[in-house]
């Protein structure tokens, strides 16, 4: 390896100011500014982190030459304004730039990014750098060429490591939702896993497909109970941190619940020519279907109320029908002989009384058979058997807007179904039986779908208007996650489809109120992603790997400082102006400072000293392994600190603090915990280091690895590179009657700063090491909900749940402790007795 000094002119006169630099990067081409162009749209907030921190290099090394940046996002911000450009400016403001970008949840705009590339005029020759989200379109190419031509160009590109993924709104199949996953590069198989959750975070299920080489798109069945899946809020692809790797889910996904009442009384016909037993099962596959009487379905909660054959209304119950009507509730109405002689005002258009037969001994006219759909109907699309036919039907009275009010008809042009909006809501009428007697309607494919339609126009249980603006409620930020709507975020019309709206004045998200909520999908407007593609020859293309560069000028300073102290003290000997004994010990002391200092700035493979040792073996440390990123390594000591605390408060135990370790040279058997945080940056084990950990793992020791996954940490990929070659045993998630939920506290799930991530636990714990597992991965970090400061306040704040989530990822930390001193004390049934006791006093 060689080191390089980049000279500062704007620093003479000291060697450490040139900022020298082991393994140095060649210097960028070209003499002229360099040109920053960043994807900061939805793609690119699956691993940001990464990207800024590439970002941050390339301005580094431009800094060091002493040129100039220019920043061009390709993503339209928030406020919907002209991409343009930065002014040039130098590295220093460039740096502050970058650091200020994030992702942004709607796509880019390569084609406004290109024609600002052509509009640049600047002297020299620039070498632009395309910091690239992976996902190509028709200007992909373009962009490279007129970068290309403005000097030198390269790609930065990490898709191969981390591909993005899309996922494209679910379909309703029984209890089940299907959703599909569609992805760039179909090269390689890949497993993918998709989770529902609901609206506080929990988990309610999650499915693992594998895509296969040269499969783009794969289907996700996920099976829920009707209960869990009217709870569902959202379903993400894990570890895919990005708004298209999210779908939210408001009531067109959930069951709804549809009241059915007939004019027949019960029992009066067999079952398979009862109205309600067609209806049953024509709705139950997809619906909740609750049956009683019209003013008891109505104290309930409901979206479509089904009334077969109903004639004569009371009073009561047309007005309260009315009044429901009018909130967002969709009424069904079924003729037959009932209504055809009690027609009342709750039906869409004016009837005529009795009732038109079509076909039969008496008829001169025969069966008839329906139209196709018209393209203003909600059935457009359906098809059409050929054997539906109607037998008999209620006619309406001839009006001028009978056509507008008609979503279906018979080939003769006669109203089958009509409709009338009514403020919020609908009143629908079918013209037919909802049994086979005036149609074999009811027997068909065609009668199933007519009524799923009629259902998805309610607007859940709540309802809601179609015309009116819905405001912002929570928007999808670059990395998938709900939050507050910022200011720029504008209401949408009630009626305007997602694909005409979705962008920075309109981000993904809820809108309407806290209790009707109608969700705005980014898949609405992407539908499909494409790779990158081929490079224009010249255009160079890589990842987002470290450059290898090591800035020397902290460990040179420290000698020079170190070396300057001697030379003070040696002087001031040789001048007499210190003792001789004086002198020797000084100049003892100056040597031991450059040893200390000579150590702490360079890398060492020195063990732990006696004295370290006997520090931690003579009182209880927790642990966690130094990552090497500066943040997350604060983090884990202060979360680690604040956990220390609530144990000392709450328990027994007496724990003395929190120690940072390195696997590397540090002996672990010290500690019965260690917390390991998994980050993009850490870099595989060495043979020595998996060595130590491996006897740590025998010996009885307990790693949690914390992958921070919501929170865009590291992920299972830089996890699986860190436990490649340890002894970890097969895993599972923590079952409810766990050891672990009850060592301290009695728990149900365990939340750190984020909730809804499954624990993994050895699988089959035996009776080494007491019953503890040696290995437990989780990725809600945990460190963040415990890290405090000096004054004892949270660093973090902890979504979903606030602080009382805050309070629960404690008490999963003390449990976890308790469980790694005292193994399976409470699993074992001798002490129930005298467990039950005590509780009884």
């Amino acid at each position: 390896m060689a080191a390089s000094a980049a000279p500062d002119r704007r620093r003479p006169g000291h060697p450490g100011a040139c900022r020298p630099l082991l393994n140095p990067r060649a210097a960028l081409p070209g003499g002229g500014p360099l040109l920053l162009v960043v994807d900061n749209g939805w793609a690119s907030g699956r691993d940001w982190p990464n990207r800024r921190r590439a970002m941050e290099d390339i301005v580094a090394q431009a800094d060091r030459q002493q040129r100039p940046v220019i920043v061009l996002p390709t993503a339209h911000p928030a406020g919907g304004e002209k991409l343009h450009p930065t002014a040039i400016l130098p590295a220093g403001e460039a740096r502050r730039v970058i650091q200020a970008l994030e992702p942004l949840p709607w796509p880019t705009d390569r084609a406004a990014a290109l024609e600002a590339v052509r509009s640049l005029q600047v002297q020299g020759s620039v070498h632009a750098v395309w910091v690239s989200d992976g996902i190509g379109d028709r200007t992909a190419r373009s962009l490279a060429e007129a970068l290309q031509r403005l000097g030198s160009a390269e790609v930065l590109d990490d898709s191969a490591e981390k591909p993005p993924h899309l996922l494209l709104p679910p379909a309703t199949e029984g209890t089940a939702l299907a959703a599909r996953v569609v992805r760039a590069d179909p090269t390689r198989p890949e497993p993918v896993t998709v989770r529902l959750s609901a609206t506080d975070g929990r988990l309610l299920t999650r499915q693992t497909v594998a895509f296969e080489a040269g499969q783009k798109v794969r289907e996700v069945r996920l099976d829920v109970p009707t209960e869990l899946r009217n709870d569902a809020a959202s379903l993400r692809v894990e570890n895919d941190t990005t708004a298209g790797a999210t779908v939210l889910l408001d009531e067109r996904w959930r069951r709804r619940p549809v009241g059915l009442v007939s004019g027949r009384p019960e029992g009066e016909s067999q079952p398979l020519l009862s109205d309600l037993h067609y209806l049953e099962r024509a709705l139950s596959p997809y619906n909740e279907v609750r049956r009683g009487s019209i003013l008891d379905l109505l104290k309930r909660d409901l979206a479509v109320l089904i009334l077969s054959d109903i004639g004569a209304l009371t009073g009561q119950e047309a007005q309260d029908l009315d009044d429901w009507v009018k909130k967002g509730g969709v009424l069904v109405r079924f003729a037959g002989p009932r209504l055809a002689q009690n027609a009342d005002r709750l039906v869409p258009v004016r009837l005529r009384i009795g009732d038109r037969a079509l076909g039969g001994a008496l008829s001169w006219q025969e069966p008839a058979r329906l139209q196709p759909f018209d393209a203003k109907s909600p059935f457009s699309g359906l098809s059409i058997p050929n054997d539906v036919t109607v037998t008999r039907q209620v006619l309406a009275e001839p009006a001028l807007d009978l056509a507008d009010r008609t979503w279906a008809r018979l080939a003769d042009g006669t109203p089958l179904v009509t409709s009338e909006k009514r403020a919020d809501g609908w009143v629908v009428l079918v013209h037919t039986t909802a049994s086979p007697d005036w149609s074999n309607l009811p027997l068909s494919g065609l009668f199933v779908d007519m009524l799923r339609r009629v259902v998805a126009l309610s607007g859940g249980i709540t309802g809601g208007s179609a015309a009116t603006a819905l405001d912002p409620v929570e928007v999808l930020d670059g990395t998938g996650r709900l939050v507050p709507p910022p200011a720029t975020a504008f209401p949408i019309p009630g009626n305007a489809p997602a694909a005409d709206v979705i962008g920075p004045r309109h981000p993904p998200g809820f809108y309407g109120t806290d209790d009707a909520r109608r969700a705005l999908n980014l898949s609405a407007v992407v539908t499909t992603i494409e790779p990158l593609g081929t490079m224009p020859g010249g255009v160079a293309r890589s990842g987002f790997g470290s450059r290898g560069e090591v800035p020397l000028k902290p460990s040179l300073l420290a000698v020079a400082l170190a070396l300057a102290t001697i030379d003070l003290l040696v002087a001031l000997a040789l001048r007499g102006m210190l003792g001789r004994w004086t002198a020797r010990r000084s100049a003892g002391a100056a040597a031991a400072v450059l040893f200390a200092i000579l150590l702490s700035a360079a890398p060492s493979d020195v063990r732990a000293d006696d004295a370290q040792a006997v520090k931690v073996t003579a009182e209880t440390y927790l642990a966690y392994v130094q990552t090497g990123d500066s943040s997350v390594d604060e983090t884990s000591r202060a979360g680690l600190e604040g956990l220390v605390a609530m144990l000392n408060l709450r328990t027994a135990v007496e724990a003395a603090g929190a120690v940072g370790i390195d696997p590397e040279r540090d002996e672990l058997a010290f500690y019965p915990l260690l917390y390991w945080p998994v980050s993009g940056s850490q870099q595989p084990l060495s043979d020595q280091a998996r060595s130590r950990v491996n006897a740590f793992l025998r010996g009885g020791g307990t790693i949690l690895f914390d992958t921070r996954d919501q929170a865009s940490g590291g992920g299972p990929q830089s996890l699986q590179r860190i436990v490649a070659g340890l002894d970890v045993p097969p895993l599972a998630p923590v079952p409810p009657d766990h050891v672990l939920t009850k060592s301290f506290y009695l728990l149900t799930d365990f939340p750190g700063r984020y909730s809804g991530g499954d624990l993994w636990i050895e699988a089959r714990e035996g009776r080494a090491n007491d019953g503890v597992s040696s290995v437990l991965i989780g990725g809600n970090d945990w460190a963040a909900a415990w890290a405090v400061n000096r004054s004892g306040q949270p660093l973090y704040a902890v979504v979903p749940g606030g602080e009382r989530q805050r309070e629960i990822a404690y008490r999963f930390g003390i449990n976890l402790v308790m469980y790694a001193l005292t193994g399976n004390y409470k699993a074992d049934q001798v002490h129930v007795p005298a467990i039950l006791e005590r509780l009884g006093q």
